[in-house]
């Protein structure tokens, strides 16, 4: 007997509860499920047609709505931000055509040395300047040599200017005793006339 009463009380009940469920049943599920829902929930007239609740048809076009409205939005936020993307990108496409530019101007600087106002490349210069110290190198052994091939001749002159005093020495002695002998001689000569 309870069992019956609980029966009868839920063939009461089920309706009411049943039509609450179709209701948060369509408030709540997908479009195509709403459909399914409703289509299955629906009274069959005819093979072709069905009774459709007033109600259940306005919670479906309200969800309708709702749901175009809200992908009209996403989409309108997705075609923004599909803009600024490509807006940023295009700035960022700018900035890396800067920065390639500037990395060339840099590189061209580290690569090219600037000397009495020209610019040249770094082996250029060291070629220049390599040229440069070798051609100095050379100025200085010659002078060098020249210094050492003047210093030798300025001794040979010295010494030979030395022996050549020193001839000149001999032979003015030699020239000083011939003529105090020839003096002598002639003093002797002179002497013996005299006497």
């Amino acid at each position: 007997m309870r069992f019956l009463s609980f029966l009868l009380l839920f063939w009461v009940l089920s309706p009411a509860v049943h039509g609450q469920t179709l209701q948060q049943k369509l408030r709540t599920t997908t479009l195509d499920s709403q459909f399914v829902v409703l289509n299955v929930q629906s009274r069959s007239q005819d093979a072709d047609f069905k009774i459709i609740r007033k109600s259940n048809l306005d919670i479906i076009r309200q969800n309708v709505r709702d749901s175009l409205s809200k992908y009209k939005k996403t989409i309108n936020e997705l075609n923004g931000s599909a803009s600024s993307a490509a807006g940023s990108m295009q700035s960022l496409k700018d900035s890396v055509q800067n920065l390639s530019t500037a990395l060339a101007a840099e590189q061209q600087k580290t690569d090219s040395i600037s000397f009495l106002g020209m610019d040249f490349a770094k082996g250029t210069y060291h070629t220049m300047v390599w040229a440069i110290i070798i051609a100095l190198g050379a100025a200085f052994f010659g002078t060098l040599v020249a210094f050492r091939k003047s210093k030798v001749d300025t001794v040979d002159s010295k010494n030979t200017v030395d022996e050549l005093q020193e001839e000149l020495q001999t032979l003015r002695k030699k020239a000083m005793e011939r003529e105090q002998q020839l003096k002598r001689q002639l003093l002797d000569e002179q002497l013996k006339r005299n006497s």
